[in-house]
């Protein structure tokens, strides 16, 4: 299950990763036959682009005032990895993606696992350094959510970039609302929601579960006693939340249960019904998604709650890409160099448009810097559409 349905995830997931085994094939080809190193390359992501070096730290935090909601006993549980701005030439080699276990678990509720080689699906590289020395500062702090089924690491494209141009960022895994996250001592929990959430009411049940899971995280990164040893690079007075699907969907909810969250986007995730009786308070909220999120009469599309924005709002689209445009799979799919007719927009220019659009917005409301590319249509961003469904102007501005 995502926001646009379970089904719809897992083809749009097929066509994202089918080319992975074909890398791991033309990479064998093309190597000697004597060469010695067999071990598995994974595609490397886009390199972050601010001025800063990005250090990198995992963090498992246990919730024992609350019963987790999904397997019904035991406290409730999150996975998060924190990226913050770092000295260079500090920490070690960058952190592994994700374990071959994870990434084979993930393949096969995808159905993919006679498919696709899990050990190169887990080879994908980042940039982060695990354990680099912090730049010393205060920032704002950025939580993002992932997809349901799928986990926190297939957003560290934009997580490491976001740390680069001076933020800390804390991407969340949700227990047991992934097909595999991997616990401290060898656990590996798998996704008991999906099943539980079949049908109406599931978006509302995962949502409203995410939120609390956010209010939780800010109090161990803010409170008296933070959990985290570089919490002191935290801005508490600057924090906002994003994500991609179903994480997204799930930034409405916590705003709106929690005042700390000063702005909220949601990239391409079907928003909860009803929108908030009590809102949220005006405060800065941005649409994010591929084409299939246009204004129309489809359901799962964005215009019921549009007009319940009373702040800062917008609603813009990527033309060429899919319900994954905003993560890291189209670069793992360019890598391999297979065509994708449906998303044509290359993995590089999917990435660089979603960060330059989601730091832009950030810079905007965290940081106080105007940015003109939130206001319109430009001539070097000819992908981009700005939807005002309703409102006094085109329904579709472009260049």
């Amino acid at each position: 299950m995502n926001t646009r349905r379970r089904t719809a995830a897992a083809a749009a997931l097929l066509a994202l990763l089918l080319p992975v085994p074909l890398m791991a094939a033309s990479t064998a080809s093309a190597a000697p036959a004597a060469a010695a190193d067999t071990r598995p390359v994974g595609a490397e992501l886009p390199a972050p682009t601010g001025r800063f070096a990005v250090g990198q730290e995992d963090l498992h935090l246990t919730d024992r005032s609350r019963t987790d909601p999904w397997a019904h006993t035991g406290p409730r549980e999150l996975m998060v990895t924190l990226r913050y701005p770092a000295q260079r030439g500090t920490g070690r080699a960058p952190a592994p993606y994700m374990s071959t276990e994870e990434a084979r678990l993930i393949l096969a509720d995808k159905q993919l696992d006679q498919l696709i080689d899990p050990a190169v699906f887990a080879a994908t590289r980042a940039h982060a350094r695990v354990g680099a020395r912090p730049v010393q500062g205060r920032y704002p702090l950025i939580v993002l959510s992932p997809g349901f089924t799928v986990p926190r690491a297939t957003l560290s494209s934009l997580a490491e970039d976001l740390a680069s141009r001076g933020y800390v960022v804390a991407a969340v895994d949700h227990a047991y609302e992934s097909a595999a996250t991997a616990f401290p001592g060898g656990r590996i929990l798998t996704c008991l929601a999906c099943e539980q959430t079949q049908g109406p009411g599931g978006i509302e049940a995962v949502t409203e579960v995410r939120a609390r899971d956010v209010s939780f995280l800010l109090d161990r990164l803010t409170g008296r006693h933070p959990a985290w040893r570089h919490a002191g690079l935290v801005d508490r007075g600057r924090i906002a939340m994003a994500g991609h699907s179903i994480g997204g969907a799930a930034a409405l909810p916590a705003m709106a249960a929690d005042q700390r969250i000063r702005a909220g986007i949601d990239m391409d995730g079907t928003l909860p019904e009803p929108y908030p009786a009590a809102g949220i308070g005006g405060r800065p909220f941005m649409l994010f998604g591929s084409a299939a999120s246009v204004p129309g009469d489809q359901r799962g599309n964005w215009s019921g709650p549009w007009p319940h924005f009373d702040g800062w709002k917008r609603w813009i689209t990527l033309d060429g890409t899919d319900h994954f445009g905003p993560t890291d799979f189209p670069a793992i799919r360019d890598h391999v160099g297979l065509p994708h007719s449906e998303a044509p927009l290359s993995g590089p220019r999917a990435i660089e448009l979603t960060r330059r659009y989601v730091s832009a917005f950030f810079d905007q409301h965290l940081k106080g810097e105007r940015r003109p590319v939130l206001n319109g249509p430009s001539a070097d961003t000819p992908e981009a559409r700005f939807h005002n469904p309703g409102g006094g102007t085109s329904s579709a501005e472009r260049p």
